[in-house]
């Protein structure tokens, strides 16, 4: 670990998650001797096991892992905060100095605006509402989700890019698979609301999940989001698009999703997408190279690429990015091409799991042989909870896969 007052290095990581980790060992292993990574975190967390710490079915300890183990080998960690990026003169400024770089590669994650619903801050603070996109939060969202025995249980998913747009479902299944599984799914009303008008972009799954809550006898509310909590009354306002209308659901368990946005000092860098607030940098959808900077790279949720924003989209993204970035080094064309690939494996059941694969052509992309994963299945269900986690450590983050 260094971090000089002012250094440079010839490519440089902004972000040690999923998407910083993967382009840096896969960097390395292309052979490039110069890469830094700037992040001050010292615990690396697998976020997608949160929904199952929240499902009660993996403990919270399970996604973390040292930072310190997960910094590829031969690649300098600068452990310090960036605050901005001056692209005319190649530098991003850090908390604890400046740093040059021939080439950027920008995977900061993104970040929850917790504070763009009045009282969600404040409800998730309460026993009686919760969230899985919070380490803090997930092991409280399974008490509150295990002890209720009647009432209304309500899960909402905001307008906009989230990262793994399919866990504010996931939720819902796990619990009332739960209830179902306890006696008492018949005494607890479950109310989802979902911004989109379907329950899912792809058809042939959309019709797969309509099966879901029918057999769930999920209430759905489409076209709609949260809009505002009362955590004293636990009240949600539920805002229907379509028919421009509101809506108060009283709730004794409320599972909730902040809406997400690139981090405010990104935006600040003025790389985003010209026109939007969310600050998502601006890059090509296929070559993932900036559109105005040609020394600036994106990938992960922080890339303006229309995909849904998963982890298997980062790794599909990522040998993208590095095969462009060597080839941008040796003034080379940029022919490698990512075609908008994602998956979300959406756990319908505490034993069962429906994998959503697909492209930029909202089309299904299945890519596991023989197995058909456009239904829900229930030999999937180690394949969330022990192969992926295990792919994910072991050779995803070492740019094996």
């Amino acid at each position: 670990m260094t971090q000089p007052a002012r250094t440079h290095h010839r490519i440089v990581v902004v972000g040690a998650g999923t998407a910083g980790l993967t382009v840096a060992a896969r960097l390395r292993r292309a052979g490039e001797q110069d890469v830094a990574i700037i992040d001050p975190a010292t615990t690396h967390h697998y976020q997608p096991l949160w929904t199952l710490v929240g499902g009660g079915l993996a403990p919270l300890a399970a996604s973390a892992r040292p930072m310190a183990g997960l910094i590829p080998r031969g690649v300098t960690w600068i452990r310090a905060a960036a605050e901005g990026v001056d692209a005319a003169n190649r530098t991003v400024t850090t908390s604890q100095g400046e740093v040059g770089y021939d080439r950027l590669v920008l995977a900061p994650g993104i970040q929850l605006d917790w504070h763009q619903i009045p009282g969600m801050s404040e409800a998730v603070a309460t026993p009686f509402a919760s969230s899985n996109y919070s380490a803090a939060l997930a092991a409280g969202t399974w008490s509150a989700l295990r002890d209720l025995r009647s009432g209304t249980a309500v899960f909402t998913m905001p307008a906009g890019p989230i990262k793994c747009a399919g866990a504010p479902q996931k939720i819902a299944y796990l619990a009332a698979d739960w209830w179902r599984r306890q006696g008492v799914l018949q005494d607890i009303r479950v109310v989802m609301v979902l911004p989109t008008p379907g329950m899912f972009g792809v058809p042939v799954f959309a019709r797969e999940l309509e099966r879901v809550v029918a057999e769930y006898g999920i209430e759905v509310r489409f076209s709609s989001e949260a809009v505002e909590i009362d955590p004293d009354s636990r009240e949600v306002i539920v805002a229907d698009h379509d028919a421009g209308t509101k809506e108060a659901l009283a709730y004794d368990v409320l599972h909730t999703v902040p809406p997400q946005s690139a981090p405010d000092w990104l935006k600040a860098t003025g790389l985003g997408v010209p026109g939007t607030a969310t600050g998502y940098v601006d890059v090509d959808k296929h070559t993932l190279q900036h559109v105005r900077h040609p020394e600036i790279f994106a990938l992960g949720d922080a890339g303006s690429t229309p995909n849904s924003k998963t982890g298997a989209a980062v790794r599909k993204q990522a040998p993208v990015a590095v095969a462009n970035i060597v080839s941008s080094l040796a003034d080379r064309p940029l022919v490698a091409a990512y075609d908008g690939y994602a998956s979300c494996p959406l756990t319908t059941g505490r034993d069962r799991l429906l994998l959503a694969e697909f492209d930029y052509s909202l089309e299904p992309h299945p890519t596991i042989p023989f197995v058909d994963t456009m239904r829900e299945r229930r030999d999937l269900g180690l394949f969330k909870r022990r192969m992926l986690p295990t792919m994910y450590w072991n050779l995803m983050l070492r740019g094996r896969a």
